[in-house]
C-alpha cells in the first residue's frame, strides 16, 4: 500500500464523526480568554494566564509559597484560559476538517469567526504572548515553561493557512492574522521566557520548537525556519533521545508512559512541519538516534500497554493510548501497515481534559492537506 493511501484511508475512518462533532460546534459562538479573569494575574484581561500544574499550598505555610508535586496536578489551579484555548484550537480545526470534507462554507466560515475573535477583535483578542503563563503563587507571576500551553493553536495556525488556500480569506483578513502571529514569533525569538524554553532538554524543548517552525511557516519567516531545523538536528533529536529510541528524561518522570508518548508526538510534528521535498527530517540518522528508531521503541508498548517494563504513571495511567499523530504520519512516510492500525484502532475523539491538554494535534486531517512530504 502506498503512503498516500493512508491518508485516504484516515479521511474514511474519520468523516462521519468529525461531521457530527463539528455541527455541535457550529452552534457554540467564540468565547476567548476575556471572558475569564483571575485576580492572580499579574496581566490585564487579553492576557493569557495559567499556572503550574504541580504545585500546591505548603501544608506547614499555607499562606506562603507553593511547593512542587511531580505529577500531580493541583485541581485549585486557574485553568480557564487553558480551557477556552484548547477549545477554540479543537473547534476551528474540526470545522476545517468537515469544510475539506464537504466543501461547505458553512464549516469554514465558524472556524473563521474564531480566529478573527482570538487574534484581530481588539475587545476579545489574546495577546500575543506567553508572559503570564504556569505562574506559581509566591514565587513566579510566569514562567518559560508555559510556552507549552500554546501547542492548542497549531491546529488553528495550519486551518488558517488552508482557508488561505482555498480562497476563503480576504487579503486584508490574512494580513492582520500575519501580523498577529508575526509578533508572537518575535516574542518567542527575543524574550528570556522563550530563550530559556528553547534549550529545555526534555519535552518543553521539543515542544518549543514545533510551535516555532509552525509560526514561522506560516508567517514565511525563511530565517526562523532554518534556525528551527538546526535546532531539531543539532540539539534535540540528539540530545534527548537514547540509542534505543526512548527519551530518558521523560522516563524519569512520574509519568513516564504519558511523557513519552507526548515528546514522541511533539517529535514527529517538528518532523512533519519541518521536512518538504528538499529535506526530509524522518530520515535523519544523528548517532543512531532517529525518528523511526524512537517511533519503533514506542509501537510495541502502544499494541500492548502491560508490556511497559517501567512504573505505571501516577495519574491518567488508563486514559492512555489514544490515536497519535505519531502513527498515522509514521504511517505514510515509511508505509507501515502496523503504524497505521496503532493509530486507527485507538480512541480519536477522547473526552478527558488532561489528555486533551496532552495533544498538540486534534484534527490531523488538516494537517495532511497539499503536504509536500518525504515519504519513501
Amino acid at each position: 500500500m502506498k503512503g498516500q493511501s493512508y491518508s485516504e484511508l484516515a479521511t474514511l475512518e474519520l468523516d462521519s464523526h468529525i461531521l457530527e462533532i463539528a455541527d455541535s460546534f457550529l452552534e457554540e459562538y467564540p468565547i476567548t480568554i476575556t471572558s475569564y479573569v483571575c485576580s492572580r494575574s499579574s496581566g490585564g484581561k487579553n492576557d493569557f494566564y495559567s499556572e503550574g500544574d504541580y504545585w500546591w499550598p505548603d501544608p506547614e505555610n499555607p499562606e506562603g509559597p507553593y511547593i512542587r508535586k511531580d505529577g500531580f496536578t493541583n485541581p485549585e489551579n486557574f485553568t480557564a484560559h487553558r480551557e477556552v484555548l484548547m477549545k477554540m484550537g479543537e473547534m476551528v480545526g474540526t470545522l476545517t476538517s468537515a469544510y475539506l470534507i464537504t466543501k461547505d462554507r458553512t464549516y469554514s466560515d465558524a472556524a473563521l469567526e474564531h480566529c478573527k475573535a482570538w487574534f484581530l477583535n481588539e475587545s476579545t483578542r489574546m495577546n500575543p504572548h506567553f508572559l503570564y503563563a504556569q505562574a506559581i503563587k509566591g514565587r513566579h507571576t510566569g514562567r518559560g515553561i508555559g510556552i507549552i500551553d500554546g501547542i492548542h493553536i497549531m491546529d488553528a495556525v495550519q486551518s488558517l493557512w488552508i482557508l488561505e488556500n482555498e480562497g476563503l480569506i480576504s487579503e486584508n483578513l490574512m494580513t492582520g492574522f500575519r501580523a498577529w502571529f508575526s509578533e508572537l514569533l518575535e516574542w518567542l525569538m527575543t524574550h528570556e521566557y522563550s530563550k530559556d524554553e528553547m534549550v529545555h532538554p526534555n519535552n518543553h524543548g521539543t515542544c518549543w520548537n514545533m510551535q516555532v517552525a509552525t509560526y514561522a511557516k506560516f508567517c514565511n519567516n525563511s530565517k526562523v525556519m532554518e534556525f528551527c531545523k538546526a535546532n531539531f538536528i543539532n540539539t534535540i533529536l540528539p540530545g534527548q533521545m537514547a540509542k534505543d529510541g526512548s527519551f530518558p528524561l521523560e522516563l524519569e518522570r512520574t509519568k513516564p508512559y504519558g511523557y513519552s508518548l507526548f515528546n514522541l508526538d511533539a517529535m514527529t510534528i517538528n518532523a512533519w512541519v519541518l521536512s518538504d521535498s528538499f529535506q526530509c527530517f524522518w530520515n535523519y540518522d544523528i548517532n543512531g538516534r532517529s525518528i523511526l528508531k524512537a517511533v519503533e521503541f514506542m509501537a510495541p508498548f502502544v499494541a500492548k500497554k502491560n508490556d511497559w517494563p517501567h512504573e505505571p504513571d501516577v495519574m491518567y495511567w488508563n486514559e492512555w493510548p489514544v490515536a497519535h499523530p505519531t502513527f498515522l504520519f509514521s504511517a505514510i512516510i515509511y508505509n507501515r501497515l502496523d503504524f497505521y492500525e496503532l493509530w486507527a484502532n485507538n480512541r480519536h475523539f477522547p473526552k478527558t481534559f488532561e489528555v486533551k491538554r496532552n495533544m498538540a494535534i486534534k484534527s490531523p486531517l488538516i494537517w495532511l492537506y497539499k503536504k509536500e512530504n518525504c515519504a519513501n
